[in-house]
């Protein structure tokens, strides 16, 4: 093959390749727009309303007046709860998984119906926690009922990020430790949770991320659209931001329109505080770790 050709065939390479580079960025940059612009407007309709007032102020039927601290402080207590519930529960189950259960039928059948259940629709885990909890085990529309109900909707996340976690510690590391007379207990406990850390603070920042604003469970098993009360221990009633949201925006006057922006740029706000949070800690541990 001469020289010439071997050119216009790494030539026409490199042109695909910058091709497909160019459509990937396009691809990255159309939505990151599309979301400023979304973003943008929302915080232009809501500078005006966001103040002291607004944040430690109750609801109220006219709009100038409204505020969403109960709907604050209840979204605070769901992902305290909800985070407390799935992810001691969602890391023992990936634990098992990853390194006790092995190729094991049930081992099989609980991956089969993990992949299945993070597909399903919020609304069906609405479903789920109003006639498990709300009624059969007695909970009433409560705080606790409404973070279990979250909890199973974001359980199959960190169960599975938590797995891939632990799939990138190296076997050796494990059989080193095995090596010098660790259990198995040991192993997992000093060796593979540590360096597996980072990647389930992911999942949980995933988790979290998506229980803060869910509306359709919340809805479902019944928190309340006016609340003029905080919640003071998990049994007691609730209301949350995105439910606060939703009432505003079904409201037919502009005013309660702007403070429904308000609402969601505060939504955001503590949103990306907890996520802010969660990655310095991560991102800390990864350092340690290395």
């Amino acid at each position: 093959m001469s020289t010439s050709s071997v050119d216009i065939k790494r030539r026409g390479r490199n042109l695909g390749e910058r091709a497909f580079i160019a459509l990937s960025l396009v691809a990255i940059a159309i939505p990151l727009l599309i979301l400023v612009g979304l973003v943008a407007n929302t915080l232009v309709d809501a500078l005006g309303r966001i103040d002291w007032d607004f944040l430690v102020g109750y609801p109220s039927r006219r709009a100038s007046a409204a505020g969403i601290f109960p709907a604050l402080i209840g979204s605070l207590w769901l992902i305290g709860l909800t985070a407390l519930i799935a992810l001691p529960l969602g890391v023992g189950a990936a634990l098992w998984l990853e390194e006790y259960g092995g190729k094991s039928r049930l081992a099989g059948f609980i991956e089969v119906n993990i992949a299945n259940l993070a597909g399903v629709p919020s609304i069906i885990y609405g479903l789920l926690g109003l006639g498990l909890f709300v009624r059969f085990l007695d909970l009433g529309r409560s705080v606790l009922a409404g973070a279990l109900t979250l909890s199973l909707l974001v359980m199959p996340i960190v169960i599975m990020a938590t797995r891939e976690a632990l799939r990138t510690v190296p076997g050796h590391l494990r059989e080193a430790a095995a090596a010098l007379g660790a259990t198995r207990w040991q192993v997992i406990r000093q060796v593979v949770l540590p360096m597996a850390l980072p990647g389930v603070l992911t999942g949980a920042i995933l988790a979290i991320s998506r229980a803060i604003g869910e509306t359709a469970p919340l809805i479902v098993v019944g928190a309340l659209t006016y609340m003029t009360f905080l919640p003071a221990d998990p049994g007691d009633p609730f209301t949350a931001l995105p439910i606060q949201i939703y009432n505003w925006v079904s409201r037919p006057q502009e005013a309660f329109l702007v403070n429904a922006a308000a609402g969601i740029m505060v939504l955001l706000v503590t949103m990306l505080t907890l996520n802010s949070v969660a990655v310095l800690l991560r991102n800390r541990l990864q350092r340690r770790t290395r």
